[in-house]
């Protein structure tokens, strides 16, 4: 076969390169490099353009609120046992971590909400171009694919226009937010922000308002409901349609389920159970004059803007057992009232109230300021000054036994004949009864609530001790300047009253009423500590001697319809002028209860309606419910060293031997006790 033979090409002569230069030319390459930076440069700086005019075109929020998350948070109030008792907030919404809610609740919402919210960066793109066909496809914007990031996003930083302008301010936002911030912190962010019907924000206060408890107390039933509502929460709200809210429930159920965070069976039990949803409107009970009285003060103390988005904890002294006895108690006091006067009050239901102290703190425990808070919002207990006729007296005693005066000192009950404040004018007090005793030892005076002789002592001891006595018991109000101050005309508040009492139940000691215990902010610090402010203002043998004689008329006086306790008990009865007050005050060992009932504007009660008959059975009835819901060891009255109780004859004042026919008990202080 015949090859043809290859030939050989001799290659061209190049030309001689200068040395150093590599192949294609230096100068080219320079060219190249140079354009390529400036390439680089150009691109750097149209993104780094392209950015500055998006942030400031968008107006991309900082993110330093969301790092720093405080947003306005409810103020609670606690009862002296944790029980909340009201809600004071701009937004309803208590920010709690994590921790505090039940391990599944997180991942009911995401189910519910954002199934890849662990797997995305902030925006998901399926999502999102799921949406956008949707939207096409439907002509409207009714889908955005928004995450909980988003969610996030939108809520803190902006508004809830749907445009694609705030879209993109969204998703940019959720993006850097996903950077800042780990998934666990923007589920904490989420479940405190988000709205959830019916003026709650975030789990805790929706937890509250539908529940009527904790979020860490929620069921799986429960908090999956919670879970269907961000869509469109009043939609869903289980108060407005249960039919829808069940179905959403149904949803958020079973994509758990699909997800691995439950059982099919664990759904299916959780959507059969059955709901107890909490009372709406709460807080218009008897205890909202307390909570009233409470809100003030803080918003005096703290503000306005704390109080409403300050996140404080408030713990009050309310006891709600003792609350509900109360409330009680009077409410039965009205319904008897009305039994024994049938249609007397045409038209104006008489009011009532009572409050309730402890002896050794002075902390209300209750107060029912009226007999419907939705009707009236006046608090008798501490707006109204009403004359307490009789129950003043006592105060008068003290003022007596202060100095050398003893229960068994007489006093003559006669007819007085004194001169008015105006010329020409004249004043002649009477007993209850019309009659006059003659001469009468002090103790009778007190147990039969004879004016007579309470008049004539407080001439003795003096008015401007007896008025400086009772400024240093708490009462403020302003007092009369003359002998009608002994049958108490000036008018002064159930809780003054009420507080002047405890220094006898208390061994001489005031200490003034107490409603706040403790204030903590959002942050857990105490903002305030209420210690007892307190002051000596009787000696103990002092104020033993008035209990002494307050237990005579519970036992065998004018407070008789208080008996039956079967512990040690001392109270005081009060009725004015025809009758337009009842007035019973009294304490145990342990606790002081005022009572009050008349009508708000003049008007007699009734021809019998004393306060032993209008008032004294409340206050038993309270005292029988409160010793009965505390079945603690029941103290006795605390005889101080210096007394000494003696065998005395009631109708002489003189002190009789031990066996001797119709002696009553008395205490005197061994420095003054009567000679024979």
């Amino acid at each position: 076969m015949h090859v043809k033979p290859v030939q050989k090409r001799t290659p061209a002569k190049s030309k001689e390169r200068p040395p150093g230069k590599a192949n294609g030319g230096g100068r080219w390459t320079h060219i190249h490099l140079s354009f390529a930076f400036l390439l680089v440069a150009f691109l750097l700086s149209l993104i780094i353009g392209v950015l500055i005019y998006l942030m400031v075109s968008l107006r991309i929020p900082d993110l330093a609120s969301v790092a720093d998350y405080q947003p306005p948070e409810t103020s609670v109030f606690l009862s002296d046992s944790g029980e909340i008792l009201a809600s004071c907030y701009r937004e309803n919404r208590v920010v709690v971590p994590l921790s505090r809610m039940p391990a599944l609740l997180p991942k009911a919402f995401v189910a519910a909400e954002d199934g890849r919210f662990f797997h995305h960066q902030g925006v998901d793109g399926w999502s999102v171009l799921r949406a956008i066909i949707h939207n096409i496809s439907s002509g409207r914007k009714a889908q955005g694919g928004s995450t909980i990031t988003q969610q996030v996003a939108r809520a803190l930083l902006l508004t809830s226009e749907k445009t694609y302008r705030r879209k993109i301010r969204e998703a940019v936002l959720a993006y850097r937010i996903d950077r800042l911030l780990s998934k666990e912190a923007i589920l904490h962010l989420y479940l405190n922000q988000i709205y959830l019907g019916e003026g709650a924000f975030g789990v805790e206060a929706a937890a509250r308002t539908y529940f009527g408890k904790k979020a860490e107390a929620l069921s799986l039933a429960e908090f999956s409901l919670l879970a269907g509502l961000p869509q469109a929460p009043s939609r869903y709200s289980p108060r407005r349609n249960l039919k829808l809210a069940k179905a959403r429930q149904r949803y958020v159920l079973n994509r758990m389920a699909a997800d691995g965070y439950i059982s099919a069976e664990d759904a299916r039990q959780a959507f059969n159970r059955t709901l107890s949803l909490a009372i709406d409107d709460p807080g218009r009970g008897p205890e909202q004059y307390f909570v009233d009285y409470v809100r003030q003060y803080i918003e005096n103390r703290y503000g306005q803007e704390q109080l409403l988005t300050g996140g404080l904890t408030v713990y009050t002294t309310l006891n709600t057992e003792f609350q509900e006895i109360a409330a009680r108690a009077v409410d039965n006091g009205i319904k008897k009232w009305r039994t024994r006067n049938p249609g007397k009050d045409r038209g104006e239901l008489p009011q009532s109230s009572m409050v309730v102290l402890d002896v050794q703190s002075a902390q209300v425990k209750a107060l029912v300021g009226g007999i419907q808070y939705g009707a009236s919002q006046y608090n008798r207990v501490t707006q109204s000054r009403r004359q307490p006729g009789s129950a003043f007296k006592p105060i008068v005693y003290a003022a007596a036994f202060r100095g050398q005066f003893t229960p068994a000192d007489l006093i003559v009950d006669e007819p007085l004949h004194l001169q008015g404040e105006d010329e020409g004018l004249f004043w002649e007090p009477r007993n209850f009864s019309g009659e006059f005793y003659g001469p009468t030892p002090l103790r009778t005076g007190l147990i039969k609530s004879r004016n007579i002789v309470t008049i004539k002592l407080l001439g003795e001891v003096g008015i401007e001790k007896v008025r400086a006595l009772a400024s240093q018991m708490g009462i403020s109000s302003p007092l009369a300047q003359n002998l009608s101050l002994a049958l108490g005309t000036s008018g002064i508040s159930l809780l003054e009253l009420t507080g002047a009492y405890t220094v006898f139940a208390a061994g001489g000691i005031y200490r003034l009423p107490v409603f706040v215990a403790k204030v903590v902010d959002r942050k857990g610090r105490v903002l305030e500590t209420t210690q007892p402010q307190e002051r000596r203002v009787l000696s103990a043998n002092t104020a033993y001697l008035v209990t002494n004689l307050l237990q005579g008329v519970i036992e065998e006086g004018t407070g008789r319809r208080a008996r039956g306790l079967g512990i040690d008990a001392a109270g005081k009865t009060g009725t004015t002028d025809r009758n337009q007050d009842a007035w019973f005050v009294g304490y145990t060992p342990e606790l002081v209860a005022g009572v009050w009932l008349g009508f708000d504007h003049s008007g007699s009660l009734g021809e019998q309606e004393t306060g032993g008959l209008a008032a004294a059975p409340v206050w038993r009835e309270f005292m029988i419910g409160a010793l009965t819901e505390h079945d603690s060891p029941r103290k006795t009255f605390q005889v101080p060293p210096g007394i000494k109780i003696l065998p005395m004859n009631p109708e002489t004042g003189k002190i009789l031997t031990e066996h001797s026919e119709g002696a009553v008990w008395v205490a005197f202080d061994e420095e003054y006790v009567p000679e024979n």
